[in-house]
């Protein structure tokens, strides 16, 4: 069971990937609300320091990589909204 959390927690924040593609494609993220992104970025962030310590590997791994590609989806958003 751990295997399966561990990598579901390494998958998850994958799906944030097709977003960016999406965004890039139509070169506008007019139809993302600017306040469920930060909302989402902030509480990310202020998460973060707790998944980067914790001993957990699935909490850790989701915490890094979550944090990569919800950061591009912010960068992506900034650039072509």
């Amino acid at each position: 069971m751990k295997i399966i959390t561990l990598v579901s927690a390494i998958i998850l924040p994958f799906f944030n990937i097709p977003l960016i593609v999406k965004i890039v494609k139509r070169r506008s993220a007019h139809d993302i609300s600017l306040s469920w992104l930060w909302g989402v970025w902030v509480c990310t962030v202020l998460m973060a320091p707790s998944g980067l310590s914790s001993v957990d590997p699935v909490w850790h791994y989701y915490t890094i990589i979550n944090l990569i590609t919800f950061t591009g989806v912010v960068i992506a958003v900034w650039r072509y909204r």
